[in-house]
């Protein structure tokens, strides 16, 4: 059962409930209605009053999700009425967000109602919806890391941030792959009930309330995961580990008990980057999360990470980022 805090603001205050909208459609990702929405039903739980949930599709009928799960109580969009305080989209595969973002019915209603509307936002791939109905443009925005070059893209005047797990900028708001709909989630609750609600939901969800590190690390970490062989399956993990270790190709091809070639050519070939590159992400993963939690020195960050020097990790945030340090850390430290 949802932990009650100690203290619950009054739910007198919002009457009506705030209507939060999902859109939803045929071949979305579940987990980007169910997450959030367990989020804000547990809101709803322990404020009464406070939120009003419906989900919508374009005609409402059953929504077919891209898992063998159907999902019903789906209401039509021209069934919406009254104020709505968030519009929420989901995400889902390839040609899902494709037919969503290319409806004529769908892009002109969430044009329309955006308008109004205190909040509107996305779920994972959900962004391509939102950037089709104009509503990307000139704000930071972050979707699915497999999907930041393609949104890049199709939205252009988009300051897309592709380690952010969510990003709120104004009234638009956006999330990272799939379970990072959660995390917006709890950051919506927590800007409209306060720090002790969203805490108690995290807990009861065994959540983090401000998951460490960004969508980059995982991003590395599953590439490396998804490699059709687990030849090196063993030292991924150590590598991810020791990042101030020698990590050189000569080191982890005597670590791999192969020779330096082999082992290059092979790494390529399972993993699908090169040592030297892998290397770089982990590095660079691990400083990102030192910037995000700690509230160390540059330098110190470097070395911890491996990458040295507070010079080489100047350079390395630029070329891969488009950010010093200092900018990423004020960007996604906790509490910034």
């Amino acid at each position: 059962m949802t932990e009650k805090p100690d203290f619950l603001p009054s739910a007198s205050r919002r009457n009506p409930p705030r209507q939060i909208v999902f859109i939803a459609f045929d071949g979305a990702e579940p987990l980007d209605l169910t997450g959030p929405i367990g989020v804000f039903s547990r809101a709803e739980e322990q404020v009464p009053g406070t939120y009003d949930i419906r989900v919508a599709s374009i005609d409402g009928a059953p929504i077919k999700t891209r898992s063998p799960l159907t999902l019903g109580g789906i209401e039509p969009l021209s069934g919406i009425a009254g104020n709505i305080d968030t519009l929420l989209v989901a995400g889902g595969n390839e040609q899902a967000v494709r037919r969503a973002a290319t409806d004529p019915t769908l892009v002109a209603w969430l044009a329309t109602h955006a308008k109004s509307a205190r909040r509107v936002g996305s779920i994972c791939t959900g962004a391509f919806v939102l950037g089709a109905a104009g509503l990307l443009d000139g704000r930071a925005v972050t979707t699915h890391w497999a999907a930041i070059s393609a949104l890049k893209e199709y939205f252009p005047q988009a300051q897309v941030e592709p380690d952010a797990i969510y990003r709120i900028d104004g009234r638009i708001c956006t999330s990272a792959g799939v379970t990072a709909g959660i995390d917006l989630a709890l950051a919506l609750v927590k800007g409209d009930l306060g720090h002790a609600v969203a805490a108690a939901i995290a807990r009861d969800l065994v959540l983090f309330l401000h998951r460490p590190g960004g969508q980059r690390q995982f991003s590395s970490t599953l590439e490396a995961q998804a490699a059709e062989s687990d030849l090196f399956s063993e030292l991924l993990v150590w590598m991810l580990e020791h990042p101030q270790a020698d990590l050189s190709v000569p080191a982890l091809a005597d670590r791999a008990a192969m020779s330096p070639r082999n082992f290059a050519r092979r790494f390529l070939q399972e993993v699908g980057k090169t040592p030297a590159r892998h290397v770089l992400q982990i590095r660079l993963d691990h400083a990102c999360r030192h910037l995000e939690k700690t509230a160390w020195t540059i330098d110190r960050v470097a070395e911890r990470s491996g990458l040295k020097t507070a010079d080489t990790m100047h350079r390395v945030f630029r070329q891969e980022l488009g950010l010093t340090p200092s900018e990423y850390r004020s960007r996604f430290a906790a509490g910034s």
